[in-house]
Order: C-alpha cells, then sequence, then structure tokens
C-alpha cells in the first residue's frame, strides 16, 4: 500500500516539476516581469511627416504648322505665348520646386529654366547690376513664405503667381498644353504680401498689395491691389471672382486693370466643364473674351478635352495687335489628348485652330517667303510630359 502513495507522490512531483519548467507557460515571477516593462517602456509615437518635399517637371514638344512656316508667332508676336516654335523639336521648362512645410509657417522655392521659363518670368529680366549683366530673377518662379496666423488667415509674403485666369504656367496642371489667348495676355505673377481669409469650407477671400504688373520692381510709388473671392455653391462646383489693378504710368497715371470670373464644374466622376471670363481696360482702350473648358476620360489612361476661345483687343489696349498697331481680335480651338504613359509620365497629343481679324482687314500671320498673308493657322503634334 506504502508502494501505492509513494508512486502517486512521486507522479506528482513530477508533473509539477515539468509544469514549472515548460518555456510556453511563464511562471507568475516572468509574468511580472513582463507586465513592469509594458509599463516602463515609452510607447512608440507615430513618425511625423518630412516637412520638406520637391517636385518639378520637364516637358518638351513638337508642333508643325501648317502654314510651313518656323513659328508659330504673327505680327504682334503674342499670337502664342509659349510654343513658339513650329516644326522644332524643343524643351518648354524645367521646373525644380521646394516646399518646407510645419504647423505655422510653408516656404516655397520655384525654380524654372527653359524658353518657356524665360517667358513666364520676363518682367524679371533686367539685373540689379545692369542691363549688360546676366541675371538669375529669370529663374525664379515663385519664392515665398507663407504664416498660417490661425486656421482660417495666412499672410502670404514674395512673389508668387497671379490670382486672375484659369490656365497657368505649369504644363502638368493644365489640360491644354498650348495656351489661351487671355492666358497670354493676362497677368504672370507679382511680387507683394496678401493676405487670405477662409471663414467656412465653402467661402474665401483674399486681398492683396503688389509691386505692379509682372516685375519684381515697382516703376512708379503706387502699389498694385488684387482680390479674389471664392466659393462653391454646390458640390463640386468652384467659382472665383478675382480683380488685379496697377497704376503702370511713369510720366501719366495709367491704371491697367483685370475683372476676371473662372469657374469649374464636375459633372460626373469623369467629366468637367469650366469657364473662364475676362475683361480689361487701359489708358488704350479694353479688351476681354471667354473660354470654355470640356474634358472627359473616355478610359481610365486617356482623356480628351476641347478649348473654345474668343478674345477681343479690338482697341488694341493690351498685346494682341497687328503689324500697324491696331487692334485684334481672334477666334480658336484646341482639342487635346492625355495619355497617362506611367504615373510619372503624360503624352499630349494636340491640334490647335486659330483665325485672326481686325477691322482694317490686314494679315496677321507670316507665310513660308516671309509675308504676312495668312489670316488662320493650324497647328498639329504633341507633348511629352515628365512630372515627380
Amino acid at each position: 500500500m506504502k508502494k501505492v502513495y509513494f508512486t502517486i507522490f512521486s507522479l506528482a512531483v513530477m508533473l509539477n516539476v515539468s509544469a514549472a519548467e515548460n518555456p510556453t507557460k511563464p511562471s507568475k515571477s516572468e509574468k511580472a516581469k513582463d507586465e513592469k516593462a509594458k509599463v516602463e517602456t515609452p510607447a512608440v509615437e507615430d513618425e511625423k511627416p518630412n516637412p520638406l518635399s520637391f517636385s518639378g517637371y520637364v516637358d518638351t514638344y513638337y508642333f508643325a504648322n501648317f502654314n510651313g512656316v518656323q513659328s508659330n508667332l504673327g505680327a504682334s508676336g503674342f499670337e502664342r505665348i509659349f510654343d513658339q516654335k513650329a516644326n522644332n523639336f524643343q524643351v518648354g521648362l524645367a521646373q525644380l520646386k521646394t516646399t518646407y512645410t510645419t504647423d505655422k509657417v510653408t516656404g516655397v522655392i520655384d525654380l524654372t529654366f527653359g524658353n518657356h521659363g524665360d517667358l513666364g518670368n520676363y518682367g524679371n529680366a533686367l539685373s540689379p547690376m545692369g542691363s549688360q549683366f546676366g541675371t538669375t530673377g529669370l529663374a525664379i518662379k515663385q519664392a515665398y513664405m507663407t504664416w498660417a496666423m490661425t486656421d482660417k488667415i495666412s499672410l502670404t509674403g514674395g512673389q508668387y503667381g497671379t490670382n486672375v485666369g484659369y490656365e497657368v504656367i505649369d504644363a502638368p496642371a493644365n489640360f491644354n498644353y498650348s495656351l489661351s489667348n487671355m492666358f497670354g495676355n493676362g497677368p504672370f505673377y507679382h511680387t507683394g504680401v496678401k493676405l487670405d481669409v477662409a471663414p467656412t469650407d465653402n467661402f474665401a477671400f483674399m486681398l492683396g498689395l503688389t509691386n505692379g504688373l509682372d516685375s519684381k520692381d515697382d516703376n512708379n510709388k503706387s502699389k498694385g491691389f488684387q482680390a479674389q473671392v471664392s466659393f462653391n455653391p454646390v458640390e463640386n462646383w468652384s467659382v472665383y471672382l478675382n480683380y488685379f489693378g496697377s497704376d503702370e504710368g511713369v510720366d501719366e497715371k495709367n491704371v491697367v486693370s483685370w475683372y476676371d470670373l473662372t469657374t469649374s464644374f464636375q459633372v460626373t466622376e469623369k467629366f468637367l466643364v469650366g469657364v473662364n471670363a475676362v475683361t480689361g481696360k487701359n489708358n488704350t482702350g479694353t479688351w476681354g473674351g471667354a473660354a470654355l473648358y470640356l474634358n472627359g476620360y473616355v478610359s481610365e489612361k486617356f482623356a480628351i478635352g476641347t478649348r473654345l476661345e474668343y478674345f477681343s483687343n479690338k482697341d488694341g489696349g493690351i498685346y494682341l495687335v497687328d503689324a500697324d498697331g491696331a487692334g485684334v481680335s481672334t477666334t480658336g480651338i484646341t482639342i487635346t489628348g492625355n495619355y497617362d504613359v506611367s504615373p510619372n509620365l503624360k503624352l499630349k497629343p494636340e491640334y490647335r485652330f486659330d483665325s485672326y481679324k481686325n477691322e482694317a482687314g490686314t494679315f496677321q500671320l507670316y507665310d513660308k517667303a516671309g509675308a504676312l498673308t495668312k489670316k488662320s493657322q493650324s497647328t498639329l503634334g504633341a507633348a511629352l510630359i515628365f512630372y515627380f
């Protein structure tokens, strides 16, 4: 009987020892250590996003002009604002943009190089050392800082893009590659300060003072004034009312001003309608125009869009004039495709037709012999845009 009790007691001891040494069942002391470690080890904080970011693009294009000429320009030099060369492979613009963002401050250094960069910054061509010296001012597309004073109010100072217009200099941001006549005859950028206020998610306004029109320097003591009101009447509909005016006179007052409406409506997920209308005036006269944009995706990677535009400078107040300086009006249609070759590469085939007329009945465009004998032109080609 004693042997039986002894055998049972021995088995119980062995089982107890085995349970204590089983690595899959930690002892109370090990559990206590684990709980203490959990308390003493600080929680790993979520990594903050990098405040420094880089972006940019480069575009190249080729357009054939059916008039058989090497240039898309005519008597005024403003028939096409950026893609001026015809029957030439061209590099339009190379951009390098650096942005640093914190809770309170955003700093932007936006540098551009190439033909379109120089044209976009034409007002910065003169060096402070004199016209005989080169300047780096042409490379500065934008250089500004924004202070978020509150979550609804911000103050920006430096050189920044204009508030006027539907289209912008950056090729990846526009649906059409070639730019409209309204873009070419409107302001490009300003140097000054502006205050942005957004009381609600659907309403905002902006007020600013600048050194004048398209320049880092002012040519007189007067300052330019800019303003914008933006709102969303309904979901997917954005409306911007813009104004810019500046006294550009030296010997006498000459206020140049633009009143601009820019609006777009995302009708469906794949179809957008946009409208831009503008009127302007100075001492010489008035000008104005309107453009309709219809853009839609026909597949996941391909979209096609049309721009219908009318622009009139019949008083000769702004840049588009004939060889005698008389005012000109133009009507145009641009059909552009957008094909996403990859997430960083876009191909834009494009056809454009423009027709010019004025009261004097003069010719606006050159023929292949170099004579002004044409009133219209058609171009066909494509642009390839790499962006990151």
